[in-house]
């Protein structure tokens, strides 16, 4: 009987508890309607479940429901009040936590504390000072409540004069006053805070190891580390992060090796701690060898790849991510954009667009800023106006990624257009701008609006011109055939000319036959470039059309002696989501090498009847006549052109990328590839967009 009767009084005693801590469950996990559910069918409602049903209104983000309800209340105690005040803070609604706390009938500590903190949070740390003061009774949090908001202003000796104020200080205070003091850098004062503590947690060891790492004194934190009586993740995250920081990957490694258990943080920092310091390879050991991993250990390996020149291993691991069921977030997402951007890759630039628009993530600025740029290097300009046009409020640089795309595509008149639109707008044009248009009119041969837009640079816009505007006057002139023009320009400079000024005027003396001032130019650059393989190949090119073989010969020997070497050419190809990469006169690589052969031989009678001669086309200035040919017809650009058309469905153009300047021979091949064959061929370059079609290019062969 004793026994039913105890079961029977645990019963009635938990009937009250149990449906409000039913509540409080509920709406903390956002089931507000089952919460509520669960209130309404309460025959007898205390002032607790009152109390916790308008707390998880405030927790879903319902205020004026919460208020409703309180309003309704039959009953109100002082924690009635308190949680009105502490759920407008919690909804950064201040001065009506305010107007409650003047009108209570009674306020405790907690009353004023919370409006304190209230305070506090939104910045408004005189009106939390005022207040504190006039506070009739303070316990140790409104004291800690308070010095936190002194720290967070970066008010440090008031803070610490509350400090030396408090009647008590308890392990919370003393921790918030040491990071206070190494937020400032004033490590001495925080050492000597920390040694006086009569107790530490391991909060406050890690707080002071964390003071030194961020302040670049890490041998220090790690002797302070080494003597911490417990250490959990925090602690040893803060100091490996202190290794990555300051570029001792290897120290980091051992420490990482060492800890017990290997948070997702910890391997998250060491991998982007390599990528950092170049050791990809390094980062991606520690990558496979995480159990656990988390989007952000996904997005730090793509940030890596991408970082350091591996598009296709970050867009391998981003397709490895989505088999494995990893949605990717917003990081993961605009990294892997501009792998699709260097890559061409606009399959799956779409498919990471549609999921920025799914996620809302499109109709931020950056983002649109991002997408134009991807659809504009995969040569989708037609979808790049589009998210132009579609965004109203369109920044500088959205205005400059257009200019420059069309500029890049060859489309002159189209840049200008855009130009001056972004003028009428009232956007004022900046540097990248004049670069762009100045790049707009170079490619189409427009001398006369380049020099003008030049001239107008400083005298109109403000805008002083830089080395890299010089380069595109150089270019411009230079390729028009105005050498003298070109050379005054550079002799006019007010800066020293760099490369890509020398540069311009050696490709312009190359198409015009200047060879004395080609050796000028050639030597300026191998000063500035000395192991840039491009004047020396521009250079015995020049020698070559000209039958100076031993100034060719000369050229060699001085390549080998500084180990110079081309770099070879490569080009790629998406099909069906998946990049094929093709390198120069390398096509057994590529596992389906015998079609690609067929291909090309079938190309090969096709231009033939054309009347195509590879041979009179081309000048190549290593390797003898055998080798010519067969690199010639093994250029990488071919194979993957050869290789489109066997794969890519014929209503859809054939995108080709190519990591050097397309040569002349094949851009004549390709016109007629793409003649013969009926098929839009897009080829993206080192320098630019050739559109080829119908047996014409959209640069007219002006490049």
């Amino acid at each position: 009987m004793r026994f039913l009767l105890n079961t029977c009084r645990a019963y009635s005693t938990s009937f009250s508890v149990v449906p409000r801590y039913r509540i409080t469950q509920l709406g903390r996990v956002g089931q507000i309607e089952n919460a509520r559910q669960v209130f309404d069918e309460l025959p007898n409602k205390t002032v607790d479940s009152w109390n916790s049903i308008i707390a998880g209104y405030f927790q879903n983000n319902q205020p004026d429901e919460a208020l409703l309800l309180f309003k309704k209340m039959p009953e109100k105690n002082i924690v009635s009040w308190n949680g009105l005040i502490s759920g407008y803070i919690k909804n950064g609604m201040v001065s009506e936590a305010r107007e409650v706390f003047d009108k209570m009938p009674e306020r405790n500590v907690v009353s004023w504390t919370a409006m304190i903190r209230g305070y506090v949070q939104e910045g408004m740390t005189g009106e939390a000072v005022s207040l504190f003061w006039l506070m009739p009774e303070k316990n140790v949090v409104s004291w800690t409540v308070m010095l936190g908001g002194l720290i967070q202003e970066g008010r440090i000796d008031e803070a610490r004069r509350l400090y030396d104020m408090m009647p008590e200080k308890d392990v919370v205070a003393r921790t918030n006053m040491m990071a206070g003091y190494c937020k400032e850098g004033r490590l001495s004062d925080a050492r000597e805070i920390f040694d006086e503590m009569p107790w530490r947690n391991v909060v406050a060891w890690t707080t002071m190891i964390t003071g030194y790492v961020q302040n670049n004194r890490v041998d220090v934190a790690r002797k302070l580390f080494e003597v911490m009586p417990v250490k959990n993740e925090v602690s040893w995250t803060a100091m490996l992060m202190g290794y990555t920081q300051c570029g001792r990957i290897e120290a980091a490694l051992e420490l990482f090796e060492a800890m017990p258990m290997k948070s997702v943080v910890t391997g998250n920092a060491l991998i982007l701690g390599f990528g950092q310091n170049g050791e990809v390879a390094k980062a991606r050991r520690v990558f496979d060898q995480m159990m656990v991993k988390d989007d952000a250990t996904w997005s730090a390996v793509i940030k890596v790849y991408e970082r350091k020149g591996f598009e296709l291993k970050a867009l391998d691991l981003f397709i490895l991510m989505q088999k494995e069921g990893i949605r990717p977030k917003f990081p993961s997402l605009i990294t892997i954009l501009s792998v699709c951007a260097s890559l061409a890759s606009l399959d799956h630039g779409r498919q990471v667009h549609a999921q920025l628009v799914r996620s809302r993530f499109d109709e931020a600025v950056y983002v649109s800023s991002v997408l134009l740029t991807m659809y504009i290097k995969c040569g989708d300009l037609p979808k790049a106006k589009l998210v132009f046009d579609k965004f109203s409020s369109k920044d500088i640089v959205m205005w400059n990624s257009m200019i420059s795309g069309y500029a890049q595509h060859g489309l002159g008149e189209e840049a200008l257009k855009i130009f001056q639109s972004m003028f009428s707008t009232g956007m004022v044009p900046d540097d990248v701008t004049f670069v762009g248009v100045l790049t707009a009119c170079n490619y189409t041969g427009k001398v006369k609006e380049g020099l003008d837009i030049f001239e107008s640079m400083k005298s109109k816009y403000m805008v002083e011109p830089k080395t890299e505007h010089y380069a595109c006057m150089v270019d411009l002139l230079g390729r028009a055939g105005k050498i003298n023009e070109a050379v005054n320009i550079i002799e006019k400079m007010p800066m020293e000319a760099d490369a890509a000024v020398w540069g311009s005027l050696l490709g312009a003396c190359r198409t015009h036959a200047k060879l004395d001032l080609a050796e000028v130019a050639a030597n300026k650059l191998l000063v500035i470039e000395p192991e840039n393989a491009g004047p020396y190949i521009l250079l015995s090119n020049i020698y070559a059309s000209q039958g100076k073989w031993n100034d060719v010969a000369e050229l060699r020997k001085n390549m080998r002696a500084r180990s110079v070497k081309k770099s070879p050419g490569s080009s790629w190809i998406e099909v069906e989501k998946r990049v094929h990469v093709f390198t120069t006169g390398d096509i057994r690589a590529h596992p389906e090498h015998s079609m690609i052969m067929k291909m090309l031989e079938k190309l090969d009678v096709l231009l033939r009847e054309a009347g195509y001669n590879p041979d009179g086309n081309f000048v190549l200035h290593d390797v003898d006549e055998e080798e010519k040919l067969y690199s010639l017809r093994y250029h990488s650009e071919k194979l993957a052109v050869a290789y489109g058309l066997l794969k890519v469905p014929k209503e859809i153009p054939i995108r080709v990328m190519k990591n050097l300047r397309v040569c002349g021979d094949c851009h004549t091949a390709i016109k007629l590839i793409a003649k013969v064959t009926e098929r839009e061929i897009i080829l993206r370059d080192a320098n630019r967009f050739h559109h080829f079609k119908d047996g014409i290019c959209s640069c007219r062969d002006y490049w």
